[in-house]
């Protein structure tokens, strides 16, 4: 079993507040987020580009060793994804993760290829967490 950890700290309330996020790598330290990250242009990241990055790079890894567990040697694989979070009551919801793959594999043919980016897209693990249950374990202090 693999675990990977990042925590997030939010300094004052609502809009006015400040949030940092870290991960366990080291990759994020400290990284702003915020109202202005989200929802405006200000510099730092925020939890929709951040799924939209796992999802990426989660489905592009799958689909890499799908190919190869099919045969396939080389190949590249590009892919961007567009996580949309829209009003839900009186919250919000991410309603969709778009993937777009641009992709080359020598030798494979594009029913088969489409076979296996779709089995990809269905069964990489960021895939099946947008579909999950969610649970929460919480502190009050």
């Amino acid at each position: 079993m693999t675990v990977r950890t990042a925590s997030a700290r939010y300094e004052g309330l609502g809009k006015a507040g400040k949030g940092h996020v870290s991960s366990q790598s080291g990759v994020l330290s400290d990284t702003a987020y915020g109202f202005n990250t989200r929802f405006g242009d200000e510099k730092g990241t925020n939890p929709e580009e951040l799924i939209a990055a796992a999802h990426a790079s989660c489905f592009t890894m799958a689909l890499s060793f799908a190919l190869a567990k099919a045969g396939f040697e080389q190949g590249t694989l590009d892919t961007k994804a567009a996580v949309t979070l829209d009003p839900d009551g009186d919250g919000f919801k991410v309603t969709r993760s778009a993937l777009t793959l641009q992709a080359s594999v020598p030798g494979i043919d594009a029913d088969r290829f489409a076979e296996i980016a779709a089995d990809a897209k269905a069964n990489c693990p960021i895939s099946k967490l947008l579909d999950a249950e969610i649970t929460l374990d919480h502190t009050l202090s």
